[in-house]
């Protein structure tokens, strides 16, 4: 009796522990994965395909396993082919923990969010002709700063779940609660009071992927770095990395 009742917390003990390790290895990679981005950014005129296609290869390991025997070849070519399932910045070709199948094109790996320089609000001829400039007393070489969210996937079952309902009860996005009405500290509308909110596209989407079944949660980390080639005004038509929202 004993064991039945208590087997159930601690196999989700476990579980969620499994799970919260692995979130925190995903932040490490995903600061590592936006400091290679922003390297790749500063030598490549800021362009955001070479920044996306850097930063997906460092986070590769973080969404699927390489070193097995599910690829052929040498450590680097199995790396490679497992990147090749995810370059296109997107979770298609990614199956989650619950059964329900492939995840859909739609749903992004990373955005990338490009604080500066952005434009209309810097100064473009700046941007462009004075990254090499000499810089007298007080001056500021023109950097290329950088935001990134990693959507990294829960890889743990039911722990997922959990973790996504804790989640957006503390970011104060839905209440924790009417799960069983005969237990009552079930029925508590944990996260009421909150206050950490996201910005709004960040928790929209959240939110929609949550509603799939696609469970996810959104590491921000950020990066800035001297400016090693001159911007290219057509590389920053936009103002972010699509597909990530212009308005963040």
């Amino acid at each position: 009796m004993e064991t039945a009742l208590t087997m159930p917390m601690v196999v989700f003990l476990l579980l969620g522990t499994v799970q919260l390790f692995m979130l925190l290895q995903a932040k490490v990679m995903a600061q590592y994965a936006v400091f290679q981005a922003n390297r790749v950014g500063s030598t490549m005129n800021g362009r955001c395909d070479a920044m996306t296609h850097a930063a997906l290869l460092a986070l590769t390991p973080t969404i699927r396993p390489f070193m097995g025997t599910a690829f052929a070849g040498s450590p680097g070519q199995k790396l490679v082919a497992a990147f090749r399932l995810y370059r296109d910045n997107n979770y298609a070709n990614f199956t989650g923990t619950n059964g329900v199948g492939l995840w859909t094109p739609s749903e992004a790996i990373v955005w990338i969010i490009r604080e500066h320089p952005r434009f209309p609000g810097d100064d473009p001829v700046q941007a462009q002709v004075g990254f090499d400039r000499l810089l007298s007393a007080g001056q500021s070489p023109i950097r290329l700063e950088l935001r990134m969210i990693f959507w990294v996937p829960l890889m743990i079952p039911f722990a997922d779940w959990v973790f996504s309902r804790i989640a957006l009860a503390d970011l104060n996005l839905r209440a924790y609660g009417a799960q069983n009405p005969l237990m009552v500290r079930q029925t508590a509308k944990w996260g009421a009071g909150q206050s950490r909110p996201l910005q709004k596209e960040i928790a929209d989407e959240y939110q929609r992927r949550y509603d799939q079944r696609h469970y996810v949660f959104p590491i921000e980390v950020t990066s800035t770095m001297r400016m090693m080639s001159p911007v290219v005004f057509r590389e920053f038509a936009s103002a972010n990395c699509a597909p990530a929202p212009n308005a963040l």
